[in-house]
């Protein structure tokens, strides 16, 4: 079994210095766990020092526009977090008062909140020995114990839970949730860990039968997807150019973009003047050429992006039409954002 003492002394040794380790005000470590959802702390860092510049409570972060926060957010993908994160706290203010739930339980009414944000919440805030499942704990566990469940299932989910409610520390929960996350960020890494440092060596199936590379297992994931897509940047003679908002379900929910014409292929010149023409809203276009003769490669996790940036200048536009001088106040995906300052508005 997994020796808590020895755990958590690792951490007292080893832990990094976060500032959300500094507080429990429930407002900042679910807004660090919300951002810390499938990024990195390197990256997440600063947008949380962003969050909590701007919006240093939650009754701040409620009242401010959607697109205020889709800005915000810019560049940590995923966007659905972002609105969920905005979801929530309208809830908190104008359903709670503006206070948190103080239980798992209730903090899984919060839109966005699932097992792993709860648990971490309501560990860290209120002491509540809910144990946290995220994709470190996964690791650690499944090498020490053994466990060849497939991680991505819904099986594998009740028996780490199992194995995790035996070993809790129910008198310090808090800080066993954050040593056991950081012993899977920091020591029992996906590649090539020190196993010569881990005190846990002893008592670990993987090391002892030299299955690091192994454990854990995961189901492939479904075959990736393969869109082609051209955005149509319009330029006005006047300083104008298009962004449409993104409605509906899917990638970059209320996102801005330039139009965007997505094909089955690759998309050439000739092609795309037939497809100009239901764009009423233009006037006399006088030429076009593109950006990036070889397409830009988004990957995102089941999907990839070829993509390419159609420079048609016209002599106005009429519909969506927003000056260029106003381009980097619109949220937008990362990869417009990128070509936005490549192209130097």
């Amino acid at each position: 079994m997994i020796n808590t003492e020895t755990l958590t002394h690792w951490y007292s040794v080893n832990k990094r210095d976060l500032p959300w380790r500094k507080t429990k005000n429930p407002y900042f470590i679910w807004l660090s766990e919300i951002i810390l959802q499938q990024t990195q702390v390197k990256q997440g860092l600063p947008y949380y020092h962003q969050f909590i510049k701007t919006f240093p409570t939650v009754f701040d972060l409620a009242k401010a526009k959607e697109e205020k926060v889709l800005k915000l957010w810019q560049g940590l993908g995923y966007y659905s977090r972002a609105r969920n994160l905005h979801a929530a706290a309208n809830y908190v203010v104008n359903e709670l008062n503006g206070t948190f739930p103080n239980s798992y339980k209730g903090l899984l009414k919060l839109k966005g909140v699932g097992d792993y944000t709860a648990s971490a919440i309501a560990s860290i805030c209120y002491n509540e020995p809910a144990p946290v499942l995220d994709g470190n704990v996964y690791r650690f566990v499944s090498r020490y114990y053994g466990i060849k469940t497939p991680i991505n299932t819904p099986k594998a989910r009740k028996e780490f839970k199992s194995v995790l409610h035996h070993i809790i520390d129910k008198e310090n929960p808090a800080t066993f949730n954050q040593a056991i996350m950081e012993f899977g960020a920091r020591q029992c890494k996906p590649q090539s860990p020190d196993c010569s440092q881990c005190p846990f060596t002893s008592g670990c199936y993987a090391y002892n039968q030299n299955e690091i590379t192994l454990l854990p297992v995961k189901l492939k994931p479904n075959k990736v997807k393969k869109r082609h897509f051209n955005f149509l940047v319009f330029l006005s003679n006047n300083g104008e150019t298009i962004l449409e908002q993104r409605k509906g379900k899917g990638i970059w929910e209320n996102l801005f973009q330039f139009p965007l014409l997505e094909t089955e292929k690759e998309l050439h010149i000739n092609q795309l003047k037939l497809n100009l023409k239901e764009y009423s809203g233009t006037t006399s276009i006088e030429n076009i050429e593109l950006f990036n003769e070889e397409a830009l490669v988004h990957k995102l996790s089941h999907q990839h992006l070829y993509t390419k940036f159609w420079i048609i200048k016209v002599e106005d536009v009429k519909e969506n039409a927003i000056s260029l001088s106003e381009i980097k106040k619109y949220p937008v995906p990362i990869l417009i954002a990128n070509f936005i300052e490549a192209f130097n508005f």
